[in-house]
């Protein structure tokens, strides 16, 4: 003949450890749908007074008059370029994705919005970083942040 004696119960806290564990994998969980969402819905819309970069957790508006212009220009980012992204500082570093602040080879600080690194717009700005945007079509933006007044 047994006899059983059961195990007394876990506290309370247990069981709201696993609930918070669970939202916190969830909240992970959302925040990489979100990424993978945004990193295809970027987009980037060019007014007189401002540039705004929208769809991305790193998004923002510049003024365009801190935008510098005169030395925008398009590249390639490859190892051997002064603009490739060197550290990853506050960002997201997917193969095919990169978008947030990263610090470049030459020293600067970029602000990137990368998913092509065959033709990149480059775009520093007065305010000690560098923007690097894959654009679909860079030379009519180039052309028409020049026709800005």
């Amino acid at each position: 003949m047994s006899q059983i004696f059961p195990i007394i119960p876990p506290p309370d806290k247990t069981f709201w450890s696993l609930g918070i564990f669970i939202l916190l994998m969830l909240g992970i969980l959302c925040l990489f749908f979100y990424i993978a969402y945004s990193s295809s819905h970027l987009q980037v819309e060019l007014n007189a007074e401002e540039l705004r970069i929208r769809g991305d957790l790193y998004g923002r508006n510049i003024p365009v008059s801190s935008l510098v212009v005169n030395d925008a220009s398009i590249i390639e980012l490859d190892k051997q370029s002064p603009y490739y992204p060197s550290w990853r500082t506050n960002g997201i570093g997917l193969p095919g994705y990169l978008s947030g602040w990263f610090k470049l080879k030459n020293g600067d600080k970029g602000l990137l919005f990368v998913t092509d690194k065959k033709q990149v717009l480059y775009l520093p700005t007065d305010e000690d970083y560098s923007l690097l945007m894959s654009i679909k079509e860079p030379e009519n933006f180039l052309e028409a942040l020049q026709k800005l007044p």
